[in-house]
């Protein structure tokens, strides 16, 4: 499967039939720390790409998680409402945040691949 990451250090993995999954990458949730809450959009929402789709709190701050690409959310993770601390043992697995219909698959495929997101990060820190 297609992994994409975004400057807001989000990561999007392509599904099946023009979804994807979006969470925050493991160098976001090591600069936030430990993740205490965590708000997530509404399922049925379609959101524009950059409007805030939700927030991730932790210890240290309090982030937007803003929509990767536009689309509509088709689930949220429910284990990560309930326990947010999955979030920082499983960043890129188990603490997903949400699951789109991709809107324009263009605006997926622009997106870095994993080497230029590594780059970026070790040109941005």
């Amino acid at each position: 499967m297609t992994v994409k990451y975004t400057p807001e250090h989000e990561w999007l993995q392509a599904g099946d039939q023009g979804t994807a999954t979006v969470g925050i990458t493991a160098h976001a949730q090591d600069a936030l720390g430990d993740v205490v809450f965590v708000d997530l959009p509404e399922v049925g929402r379609s959101y524009a790409k950059g409007e805030v789709a939700g927030v991730v709190e932790s210890v240290k701050a309090a982030a937007d998680v803003y929509m990767p690409i536009a689309g509509e959310v088709t689930a949220v993770n429910e284990d990560l409402r309930a326990d947010p601390s999955v979030a920082n043992k499983d960043p890129m697995k188990a603490g997903w945040f949400f699951k789109i219909r991709i809107a324009d698959q263009a605006e997926f495929d622009a997106l870095m691949d994993e080497a230029a997101y590594a780059q970026f990060v070790k040109d941005n820190t």
